[in-house]
């Protein structure tokens, strides 16, 4: 089982207690997590590491969720990577907004950690089970 590749997550929020949830419900899934405390450490984190897909929160310091995740989609390396992301505002992201990111969905807070579970694996589904079978 160690040979198994596991896809790698990147968690980004600046509340201590949502990373923590968030980060054990997807390791206990069977995900490599990384996690980072603002946009700034995670845009870097989304560069160095290419995870499959970006967890976010919408407010943060230095950079906002949304701009990590407009600068991801102008880097290269980040931009065909999925992200998710979290709001307490619970609002909707206007389409324009939308087509600057790579964002591929929005939870209110609070949420769920099964729900958290449910909506990586829809948004990335059997990702590595798939580049295997491409690769046969």
């Amino acid at each position: 089982m160690s040979g198994e590749h596991k896809p790698v997550i990147l968690v980004v929020d600046d509340e201590a207690h949502i990373l923590h949830v968030v980060s054990l419900k997807l390791a206990n899934a069977g995900y490599e997590v990384i996690t980072g405390q603002d946009g700034e450490e995670g845009l870097e984190l989304a560069r160095e590491h290419h995870p499959a897909l970006s967890i976010t929160d919408y407010q943060m310091p230095y950079l906002t969720g949304m701009e990590m995740c407009v600068a991801r989609k102008a880097h290269e390396q980040t931009r065909a990577t999925p992200a998710l992301m979290l709001t307490a505002r619970g609002f909707s992201l206007a389409t324009e907004d939308l087509e600057k990111t790579n964002i591929a969905g929005v939870m209110s807070k609070p949420f769920s950690p099964r729900e958290i579970l449910t909506r990586v694996q829809d948004l990335i589904g059997d990702r590595s089970d798939q580049e295997a079978e491409a690769t046969s």
